[in-house]
């Protein structure tokens, strides 16, 4: 072995650097040691090992940036340590419901440090086993049901140590227009990336294209091939291989998981922006440098996805590209859900020339994006509240209401009080201001009608009534900013 051996037994590079700034699309063999001075010992979370000296995380982060073709063989001792395990269970939700194990926040933490010390031996010696998740359905907007997964509370506290020490590595990896389940990235900076690139960039067709079914098709084998690029540690990968194979546990039958990855678990979003990663990002930022013949946005959120174009023909023939790219993969594009539209500063022009009606809109990350002008006569892009979402919102408060039909008036105010907030605080974007003072009219009468109900002659006055909206509602207000106005990441 040639150099000095590595004083960080996570790092070990598979070959000299080659090119820093492209990922590494297939393992390599023939493996050295890294060469540099790292610490020997592993640092807690956020602990320093001297003046200067990064804690354990950041070295691997350090490490992952500077050779992206770098395999890290040595991983384990970073999930098990006290203080990380110790973390993740204070991260845990308290009155999250319980697995299929019928564990609680409450009674794991009577006992918690003999508690993650066992769990810390059984993860070093193999003996950890993961347990199927319990199913649990939540309502979708359209009406449906949207599958979720429950899992035992020892994995969901495994589960999120693993991302955190995985997440430092392909961090230094994932694209720029990659936005969903990210430290320091948001859904609002996803839209305001989305709303400046159609701006700035000669954007006249947008490609609203929808994974079907992304979680449950998910292919197991790809999954770990592409986690081998720079993960070399057996023990997590087969921590990982266990969640995946748990299966799921419904009405006291038990499935197993050949595909997917049931939403629901810690490590759930990591995997999916991992899968997405070199089956899209990276196949999608190579087609965009050397097919395109014009201007390319790609902004991307978990499994949502928009594409901008500047010509047609670049929109067509990377939507054809791209369903042959996802069969490859096993994945495939919703037909009715993936259509491509025309977009953009000249689409309201050209339309017309046409004789055809306004430009169509698309939805995304909750927003319906329209073609719209400043008062200035300005293009701009639009963003309303998606209707769905908004009468999805309204029939749960009033359910939630009718429930709470005969609390106290600060007991049902503290409630509307906090879903108006919420709406807001969420939606609150420039322009949207009718939407979501609308949305607190709504709940308002709502809210009047809860109360009329409690007896049959009710004696509820509308100026007693508008006290108390007037107490415990808040005015709508904007809370974030026009796009462009704070720093957005790459599209």
């Amino acid at each position: 072995m040639h150099g000095h051996e590595s004083s960080d037994r996570s790092i070990v590079p598979k070959n000299p650097p080659n090119n820093a700034g492209q990922p590494a699309a297939e393992a390599g063999e023939g493996r050295e040691r890294a060469k540099g001075h790292l610490p020997q010992h592993t640092l807690p979370i956020g602990r320093r090992a001297g003046p200067g000296r990064p804690c354990a995380l950041e070295r691997i982060r350090q490490a992952a940036r500077r050779d992206r073709r770098q395999r890290f063989t040595a991983l384990l001792h970073h999930i098990t340590d006290p203080e990380r395990l110790r973390a993740a269970y204070s991260a845990l939700k308290r009155e999250a419901a319980p697995g299929v194990d019928g564990e609680t926040w409450q009674h794991y933490g009577e006992d918690l440090e003999a508690n993650l010390q066992d769990l810390a031996r059984r993860l070093h010696r193999g003996a950890y086993r993961a347990k199927p998740v319990r199913r649990a359905y939540i309502p979708k907007p359209d009406g449906r049901l949207r599958p979720l997964g429950v899992p035992a509370l020892e994995d969901k506290l495994v589960q999120r140590a693993t991302s955190e020490v995985v997440s430092a590595i392909y961090e230094e990896d994932f694209m720029g227009f990659s936005y969903g389940f990210r430290p320091g990235r948001s859904p609002h900076q996803a839209l305001d990336a989305l709303a400046v690139g159609i701006w700035r960039e000669k954007v006249n067709w947008v490609l609203d294209a929808d994974i079907q079914a992304f979680f449950d098709t998910l292919d197991h084998g790809w999954l770990i091939r592409f986690i081998e690029h720079r993960v070399a540690d057996r023990r997590v990968l087969r921590l990982i291989q266990k969640w995946l194979k748990a299966g799921v546990l419904e009405d006291g039958k038990r499935t197993p998981s050949e595909v997917g990855t049931v939403q629901g678990g810690s490590i759930s979003p990591l995997l999916a922006n991992l899968y997405l990663h070199y089956v899209f990002d990276e196949w999608a930022q190579h087609w965009r440098k050397t097919c395109a013949r014009g201007a390319v946005i790609v902004v991307r959120f978990a499994d949502d996805y928009i594409a901008g174009f500047q010509h047609r023909g670049d929109a067509e023939r990377f939507l054809a590209d791209m369903r042959a790219r996802f069969a490859a993969f096993g994945l495939t594009l919703h037909a009715q859900k993936t259509r491509l539209l025309e977009f953009g500063r000249l689409a309201d022009q050209n339309r017309r020339r046409r004789g055809l009606g306004k430009p169509e809109t698309f939805n995304f990350l909750g927003f319906t994006h329209i073609c719209g002008k400043t008062r200035k006569g300005w293009f701009t892009v639009q963003r309303q509240t998606m209707r769905q979402r908004c009468q999805a919102k309204l029939k749960d408060v009033k359910r939630e209401l009718r429930q709470r039909m005969h609390q106290s008036i600060p007991e049902q105010g503290a409630y509307v009080r906090a879903v108006v907030l919420g709406h807001a605080r969420y939606y609150g974007v420039p322009m949207n201001g009718p939407a979501i003072t609308a949305f607190r009219v709504a709940v308002g009468w709502l809210w009047c009608r809860t109360l009329r109900r409690r007896s049959q002659r009710h004696r509820l006055p509308w100026s007693r009534m508008q006290r108390y909206l007037t107490r415990w509602l808040p005015p709508a207000t904007i809370c974030h900013p026009y796009p462009g106005h704070r720093g957005f990441l790459p599209t």
